[in-house]
């Protein structure tokens, strides 16, 4: 396994401003925990993370920080990558300290392999309803992604944690019954009911506008008044 090296310098003070002032200098503050002890804060150089991110898959990736006066190192894995939500840069990283010789969990990413034949040729649609896999082993045998064969699922067939072959040294924590993986039917369009034969349909109600009736009286003194203006 490749080494990936991260070197780091303790980081002195706290706020915003003095944050702000560390990433106007091209540097990303950090923080290493571990278990039972004192956080240790740190800064890193953004350029030099960054690399590492783009050439290394760095979910479960073990990186040997080197803290500047300590040779020695620290074995540690990505807790959490903070990102300014406005601009997307890099804001701030967590580190968890590790121990090689004791295993720890960790959730490791389901990648599919292959075209399912139910989603090729009966039209269905693939879904992934677990993304990750919890297991647990040493840090060492921790894998990259856990590979996922799809290429036989009809539609309504899956896949569940137990049906999943991993390594001997690695532990699985995640529910054995529990789908992965599925081909469900593609999705009917509603199609308007027809008319029966011979059913006629029903017509609209049509609102015709209400006359006025005149008052009970009215019609009769109305007529009286016309005769006498012809006297």
């Amino acid at each position: 396994m490749e080494e990936l090296i991260l070197n780091a310098e303790l980081r002195e003070g706290i706020g915003r401003a003095k944050v702000k002032d560390l990433r106007d200098k091209g540097l990303t503050p950090a923080v290493i925990y571990k278990d039972g002890k004192e956080a240790t804060a740190v800064q890193v150089l953004t350029g030099e993370f960054l690399r590492l991110m783009h050439q290394h898959r760095l979910e479960n990736a073990i990186l040997t920080i080197k803290i500047k006066g300590d040779a020695k190192g620290k074995k540690c894995l990505i807790k959490e990558v903070q990102h300014d939500p406005v601009h997307g840069q890099i804001v701030h990283v967590d580190f968890n300290e590790i121990s090689m010789t004791k295993a720890i969990k960790v959730n490791v990413p389901v990648v599919t392999v292959g075209e399912a034949v139910g989603v090729k040729q009966e039209g269905g649609s693939l879904e992934n309803v677990l993304w990750e896999i919890e297991v647990e082993c040493l840090a060492a045998d921790i894998p990259e992604e856990i590979s996922v064969d799809v290429s036989a699922l009809k539609i309504g067939d899956g896949i569940h944690v137990r049906d999943i072959k991993i390594a001997d040294n690695v532990k699985v924590l995640s529910d054995p019954d529990s789908v992965v993986i599925h081909v469900v039917a593609p999705m009917k369009e509603e199609v308007p009911a027809e008319a029966v034969e011979g059913e006629e349909k029903a017509e609209p109600e049509v609102i015709k506008e209400k006359k006025e009736v005149p008052a009970e009286g009215a019609e009769a003194k109305e007529g009286k008044e016309s005769k006498e203006g012809k006297k």
